[in-house]
């Protein structure tokens, strides 16, 4: 027997304050215990964590991480520039950049939310122009925010190609 779902609520802007491991560096430690990190954006885009984590690089690089995005990848904050960045996956050595720093983040994520649905059912022809929209939008928030390969960039080209015309969460 199939049964008929309610809609998931849309989703909202949530600030939660997260633990932090003990190597977690003070200062960093401080900004999010202070500033909280965004409890999610939308879908598996990004999710906080609990707690914040070091992780260190074959480079001898360290980021902090307080989220996830999508399946493997996690979002971070780089301990030398302070830059949001975003980690495929655990192992990898490849680090694509978010936001020139928390801040920017929690005001881009704010954003992205509160333009959310970005096209209603049957519009997914208007998937470029949602896109090219908060493209517009995220840049005056933070002009390094549509880095290539970056977190925003990416959201931005899944809604182009219609990706969150039945988003269901």
């Amino acid at each position: 027997m199939i049964r008929d779902l309610p809609p998931l609520p849309l989703p909202e802007y949530v600030v939660v304050r997260i633990g932090c491991s003990p190597e977690v560096p003070a200062e960093i430690a401080a900004d999010l215990r202070q500033f909280g990190v965004p409890a999610g954006l939308i879908g598996y885009e990004y999710r906080s964590l609990a707690e914040a984590t070091v992780l260190s690089g074959i480079d001898g690089s360290r980021v902090v991480v307080f989220g996830t995005s999508g399946l493997f990848g996690l979002v971070a904050i780089d301990v030398t520039s302070r830059r949001i960045v975003h980690i495929p996956a655990p192992e990898s050595s490849t680090v694509n950049h978010v936001n020139r720093d928390l801040g920017a983040f929690h005001r881009c994520v704010a954003a992205a939310i509160a333009r959310f649905p970005f096209y209603e059912e049957g519009e997914e022809d208007r998937g470029d122009e949602a896109a090219d929209d908060l493209r517009e939008l995220l840049a005056t928030l933070d002009d390094t925010a549509l880095a290539h390969n970056g977190l925003w960039e990416t959201l931005c080209d899944d809604i182009a190609m219609g990706d969150y015309a039945n988003w269901q969460g």
